[in-house]
């Protein structure tokens, strides 16, 4: 039997980000900032150097991604998700910043999906290969920052129906991590437990 998608706002409240569980399909509506490996790595100096950042990050979800040039007659170009391990180096210190959520693909490192717990946060896939797909729910697409980078700048999106599905939850539950009805659930502390499923399909 299939489950209905759970739709959301962006930017996210703790009370949405609190009610996602890994497995669940999401739908998106409003706002995401697409961020790559250079704007992370400006965005991470930035604030090691105690510096303001060119973004407001509070609530807000990162898309791993860099859009390719629009056709006539389209808002945006093709864009999919770009590999989040890449990410993993600089995404502490934005959680930190009041990150809520990221959209990529691939698994998190442990540092990251515990950071994640600590600052109740969630990270969601992307189907790869759905690019085309994924740039006709945008409405609306404006550079935020570092425009200069071109396609690694961080653009300002607006989504309607943005679909993508929990693989982290901020109950530790880990989607890549799911086998025989258990699923290993790192705590704060660094030791895993096993437990019940908490993904919802």
């Amino acid at each position: 039997m299939s489950v209905a998608a759970k739709s959301i706002r962006s930017p996210l409240d703790e009370r949405t980000v609190r009610m996602l569980k890994c497995g669940d399909s999401v739908l998106i509506t409003g706002e995401l900032l697409t961020a790559r490996d250079a704007a992370h790595r400006l965005m991470a100096e930035r604030i090691s150097k105690g510096l303001a950042l060119p973004v407001d990050l509070a609530g807000r979800i990162l898309f791993y991604a860099g859009p390719s040039p629009k056709p006539p007659g389209r808002v945006a170009g093709a864009i999919g998700p770009t590999t989040s391990g890449r990410m993993d180096p600089f995404t502490i210190p934005l959680l930190e910043a009041g990150l809520k959520g990221m959209i990529g693909k691939g698994r998190r490192s442990e540092e990251v999906r515990r950071s994640m717990v600590e600052h109740g946060a969630v990270y969601f896939a992307a189907i790869g290969g759905t690019a085309v797909l994924l740039s006709g729910c945008i409405t609306s697409m404006e550079p935020a920052a570092f425009e200069e980078m071109g396609p690694e700048a961080i653009y300002r999106l607006q989504v309607v129906d943005f679909p993508v599905i929990v693989v982290n939850d901020v109950q530790g539950g880990d989607l890549y991590l799911r086998r025989d009805g258990a699923v290993s659930r790192p705590d704060c502390g660094g030791s895993r437990q096993e437990s019940a499923d908490p993904c919802r399909i």
